[in-house]
């Protein structure tokens, strides 16, 4: 899976060589007796868990259930490093058919070997809870499972039989997995014909075109954003097909395992109660008017217009330089800022550039848009990124590397207990935007370069906090409108262009394409109401920040071992040693309050 320096450049001759990453720490190759001998020794040994175990969880001692849980997430850990590298190796080419085929087969096998393991948190969770709780008191090594049990314990009143919870789990790799597939395959296989020297015309993948809308040249970003919104709706009927089937499935499931409204089992999954969330985005849509409605007509302002098209939204400013950010540049001001912050946090993250953990350059089959994924304890995490020598590029590796370090440090819980709630998980991703944006910001002197800096921090806050619960209040709606009945996708185009007037303001100046732009989106697919735990985030980091700025000793310490906790525990917890709390309706104003401060300091600029 390790690409020559020649290939990494095929990204542009400006950025350097871009490092792809090499997936040969989790296996040597698809078809590679590893991964067949890992596959063959689990499925015997689920299978042999089931038996030793099946039907008598309820009877275990303390030392014997915590031996039993043991032997399960060591189980897991194996499939789960399988799916990575599986789910990896996909996410490279995603319009390679013999991948495609690896992919599907890795998924189905798989989950027809974890299907022997579907009974033991169903028997855990009908424990009594004082027995368990007894048992845990009683076992040293049970109770350093505690917060994993205390999170199972979370669904007790959501699963179904045992049966049915198999026929459901043995059914995914051909309904909500067989879906995301078919988007993703479908996205990553799109052409956007563009313009390019001497009048050619170039067919760009959804990431070069999406890239385009920032392009320094007005007619390259109309172009661009009249193509993606073209051939989106070429495809439209596709997209609403796979988004109201996913909404009905999700509907049916919701209904059998009583959750009452749509986002429900995403706050749970978040460890968030459902007041902190309805807060946070009442929040937010409040301070619309204040916050990207006063920036579009500021920038509006800027161009010598009184409205931007929806295109120029993400525009350099007309004094920006724009400049290519070559790729080695980029790795050492991320690093640099991790390393004034802690020279521990930017060990971890030097990791990834020292070792082949990363894929940059953008190709075509390539997911778009970047990630980091875990993998597992044993392993390390891989970050996907397309990198194309922007300052937003920049700012998403730095994003992509707090997940990647968040990651590692969580690791040290182990397999079960490692994986953090999403709303905690886009904390360490946003403070590591926050820090290199602040050295880049503290180092810089000019006052228009100020200027240009803090509206691209403002804008790139905008699309984390205003724009992802705009994606949330357009899920809320499909799916509220979904239990009546199938959505047209002229429909679809209506609720987006009316959560998208509302969020962006009456500066923004939109056209028929844009009523497409829902389609592209993966968390609709992927994760339901995902969106807003970036807002959540984002909100956090500001409040998180300011505590930093105004008493930095000790900060740093207290941060890491805030990253470290994992999954172990919940927000209130993991922000008590900080002085925040997120269940305060006055956390969100002061998070919302530090972009509003930017703002101020831009109409200050002129």
């Amino acid at each position: 899976m390790f690409r020559s320096a020649a290939l990494d450049n095929a990204a542009g001759p400006d950025l350097g060589t871009l490092p792809t990453w090499d997936l040969r720490d989790l296996y040597p190759g698809m078809d590679s007796p590893e991964l067949k001998a890992d596959l063959v020794r689990m499925e015997g040994e689920a299978k042999a868990f089931h038996e030793a175990y099946a039907g008598r969880v309820a009877s275990l001692d303390g030392d014997t259930l915590a031996r039993a849980v043991r032997e399960y997430e060591r189980i897991d850990e194996v499939l789960s490093r399988a799916m990575s590298y599986a789910g990896l190796v996909y996410s490279g080419n995603m319009a390679d058919p013999e991948i495609g085929k690896f992919y599907q087969s890795a998924q189905e096998r798989v989950n027809g070997i974890s299907t022997h393991l579907v009974f033991f948190t169903l028997e855990i969770n009908r424990i009594d809870e004082d027995a368990l709780q007894s048992r845990v008191r009683a076992s040293k090594d049970l109770a350093h499972y505690a917060s994993w049990i205390r999170d199972v314990r979370l669904y007790r009143e959501h699963q179904l039989s045992d049966e049915l919870e198999r026929l459901l789990h043995e059914k995914h790799v051909v309904g909500r997995a067989a879906w995301n597939r078919l988007f993703d395959e479908t996205i990553a296989g799109l052409r956007f014909p563009m313009g390019g020297p001497n009048g050619v015309i170039k067919d760009l993948t959804c990431a070069e075109a999406l890239n385009k809308l920032s392009d320094r040249d007005p007619a390259v970003r109309r172009e661009a954003g009249q193509v993606v919104g073209r051939v989106l709706g070429d495809n439209i009927r596709l997209f609403a097909l796979v988004t109201n089937t996913l909404a009905k499935d999700k509907e049916i499931e919701d209904k059998w395992r009583n959750y009452p409204t749509p986002v429900s089992a995403r706050n749970l999954s978040n460890r968030v109660e459902d007041e902190v969330v309805e807060a946070l985005v009442a929040a937010v849509k409040q301070a619309y008017p204040s916050l990207s409605h006063r920036y579009y007509t500021l920038k509006a302002r800027w161009f010598g217009q009184t409205h931007l098209d929806y295109w120029d939204r993400n525009a350099p400013l007309p004094d920006d330089s724009d400049r290519t950010i070559p790729w080695a540049e980029a790795r050492d001001l991320v690093l640099g800022a991790y390393g004034r912050f802690s020279p521990e946090l930017a060990s971890y993250g030097k990791r990834f550039f020292d070792n082949p953990w990363i894929d940059a350059p953008v190709r075509p089959g390539k997911a778009p848009g970047a990630f980091a994924h875990p993998t597992v304890p044993s392993a390390h995490p891989y970050l996907l990124v397309n990198y194309q020598g922007k300052t937003r590029d920049v700012m998403t590796l730095a994003h992509e590397l707090g997940h990647g370090v968040h990651q590692i440090l969580a690791g040290r819980q182990g397999h079960l207990m490692s994986d953090t709630p999403l709303t905690l998980a886009e904390t360490a991703s946003v403070f590591g935007e926050m820090l290199t944006f602040r050295a880049l910001l503290d180092s810089e002197t000019d006052p228009k370069r100020r200027k240009i800096m803090l509206a691209s921090k403002v804008e790139d806050m905008l699309n984390t906090v205003v724009r992802q619960i705009a994606f949330f209040d357009f899920e809320t709606r499909v799916h509220t409108e979904r239990r009546d009945g199938e959505l047209t996708p002229e429909r679809l185009g209506e609720i987006w262009m009316g959560v998208q007037t509302d969020s962006l303001g009456p500066a923004l100046r939109f056209d028929e394409g844009y009523r497409n732009y829902w389609a592209y989106i993966p968390h609709f697919v992927h994760s339901p109401f995902y969106v807003y735990a970036y807002a959540f985030g984002d909100c956090l980091v500001n409040s998180l920040y300011a505590v930093y700025q105004e008493s930095d000793a000790g900060f740093a310490k207290r941060y890491l071992a805030m990253l470290e906790a994992g999954g172990t525990l919940r927000h209130k917890d993991l922000l008590a040693p900080f002085g925040l709390d997120a269940t305060d309706p006055a956390f969100w104003q002061k998070g919302l309050g530090v972009i509003r401060g930017f703002l101020d300091e831009l109409e200050t600029a002129g």
